[in-house]
């Protein structure tokens, strides 16, 4: 048995540099949350004397009795100072932390040029600072800032300032490929060098700037560090850190290294969406394990062999990571796509079934006019079951209105909708950020009171092709939406020379989608509390 790999997640500190991501202290508890499900040992909530947010982070994560240590960041003490008057080291101990990651410099280049200070000064901080933390009773991470830059400059003064740190007490000691430069060889083999001269255990750091950060981990664990530290979907400074969605399933699957249990490694991509909707970042479609697509099959030879074995054409079993095996459906596709979709859906479905070849004509026929399917999963998914006369009518629109006005500096729009839920006609008018936000208020408004689930459902991104550009404002228009619950998130399409209609088609499409699998839980549920004597026969 290989050993345990700690996992140190810095989503919460690193992962906020990221360009474009601003999380609040209710979005970080969250996050904290999910990061705890996931199994992640360690959890950096960031700087507790830099922001008011941290230190109301800091207060509200102690209520939660999470299995993750909670851990602090700061940097060691300000040159020719004591650690006693550091304000920030001090309000780390005050946060009540069990650990803490200071970050030092260990390239006499930057001790030279940023701290603008001496070598010597420089160890004094890094063992100072580290002693400071171990008198307070707290686990100390030393992060060897631009380690590896620095051992390939000076490798004499950067073990030192490692050495600085261990002689101190620190429980780990953590090398940082902060510029994102190096390469896999070269961690490698510094990692092995390191190991030889220290024996404090060593973790791995590494940033995105050269695409090699996960591979860098990987190169840095096979030589004998065991903390990776990185972030959910990889964000961070400039191009990012080390991605644990990618990182974890390769030490666990691929290398056999202990991380978290499989059925905490099971809810890895439900933690990679859950977070990119709370810091509202979309998620690549082909990110490796956790994206829509990194299980997709289009091609029809390619699907034609996963329907005889999916190791023909998938490195892994999806459900190993919580994703799932997806069939795209295109005028390109072969019958064995709409076979296997359909199959997939519990259809009764084979290749001499003439509603095969009628299905496949309609579906390239649909995209004939503008559709496409292959980004639409759920809207094909209806269409299939329609054929099969699987669906029933939810509600039927009986008319909508839009209105925009402007109203001094502001645009607003209102929608009003008249639909007809089971002889029922229910009126009802919402505002929105735009039209489409509106039109979505407005039916959720009419459908709530007989579907309450559906509050659990938001639109979490909206795209609009124009088809033919030749045909310039008379041009149809493809929309896109896509659809989330946190726990699972489909794509609907419309198609329209409208806007608002083609994004109304997708818009009921998605709510369709969602009843329709809301009322399979719930029949599910039910059955189930039948089976156990709960409720009567």
């Amino acid at each position: 048995m290989k050993q345990q790999i700690s996992i140190f997640d810095t989503t919460l500190r690193d992962g906020t540099q990221s360009e474009g991501i601003s999380l609040s202290a209710e979005d970080k508890i969250k996050i904290a949350r999910k990061l705890d499900a996931l199994g992640v040992h360690y959890i950096e909530g960031g700087n507790p004397g830099s922001n008011s947010k941290d230190i109301e982070f800091f207060n509200r994560v102690k209520t939660l009795q999470l299995n993750a240590k909670i851990t602090a960041f700061g940097s060691t003490r300000r040159k020719n100072s004591s650690v006693e008057q550091d304000t920030s080291l001090l309000r780390i101990v005050e946060s009540g932390v069990p650990a803490a990651t200071l970050v030092g410099k260990a390239w006499d280049f930057h001790v030279h040029t940023a701290l603008q200070t001496t070598l010597e000064e420089n160890l004094a901080m890094i063992g100072e600072s580290i002693a400071f933390l171990k008198r307070h009773d707290m686990e100390a991470i030393y992060d060897a800032e631009h380690f590896f830059d620095g051992y390939k400059h000076n490798p004499e003064y950067a073990l030192a300032a490692l050495r600085s740190a261990q002689d101190a007490g620190a429980d780990w000691i953590v090398l940082c490929d902060t510029n994102g430069g190096t390469l896999p060889g070269e961690i490698h083999d510094i990692v092995g060098a390191v190991r030889r001269e220290l024996s404090a255990p060593i973790g791995i750091h590494t940033h995105n700037d050269c695409e090699l950060a996960v591979a860098n981990t990987l190169a840095a664990v096979g030589a004998g560090a065991t903390q990776v530290q990185g972030t959910i979907n990889g964000y961070g400074e400039r191009c990012g850190n080390a991605n644990l969605c990618s990182i974890l399933p390769n030490l666990q699957i691929k290398m056999n290294y202990p991380c978290v249990t499989d059925d905490q490694l099971a809810q890895l991509t439900n933690t990679a969406r859950y977070v990119s909707e709370i810091a509202n970042v979309h998620m690549p479609t082909g990110q490796p394990f956790v994206g829509n697509a990194a299980f997709a099959h289009k091609g029809g030879i390619h699907v034609s062999a996963i329907m005889k074995d999916a190791k023909t054409y998938e490195h892994i079993v999806p459900e190993l990571v919580g994703n799932k095996q997806r069939i795209l459906v295109s005028e390109l596709a072969g019958q064995s796509n709409i076979i296997s979709k359909a199959q997939q859906l519990g259809l009764d479905i084979n290749a001499n079934n003439d509603k095969t070849r009628s299905i496949m004509n309609k579906i390239k026929e649909l995209e004939h006019q503008g559709y496409q399917f292959e980004g639409a999963d759920a809207s094909l998914e209806l269409l299939l079951r329609e054929a099969f006369g699987e669906t029933k009518s939810i509600f039927k629109l009986e008319s909508f209105k839009m209105l925009v006005e402007r109203n001094a500096d502001q645009l607003v729009s209102e929608a009003i909708v008249k639909i007809n839920v089971d002889g029922q006609t229910v009126y009802t008018a919402a505002e929105g950020n735009g039209p489409v936000n509106a039109l979505d208020n407005a039916l959720r408004k009419a459908l709530v009171q007989f579907y309450p689930g559906i509050m659990d459902i938001h639109l979490s991104d909206y795209k609009v092709r124009v088809i033919d550009e030749n045909d310039a404002t008379a041009a149809k228009v493809r929309v896109l939406i896509e659809s989330t619950d946190f726990d699972n998130t489909w794509s609907t399409v419309g198609v329209s020379s409208n806007i608002i209609e083609a994004s109304w088609e997708a818009l009921v499409d998605s709510i369709r989608y969602a009843l329709l699998h809301i009322a399979k839980v719930e029949q599910t549920a039910e059955g189930q509390r039948r089976q156990l004597g709960l409720i009567n026969h």
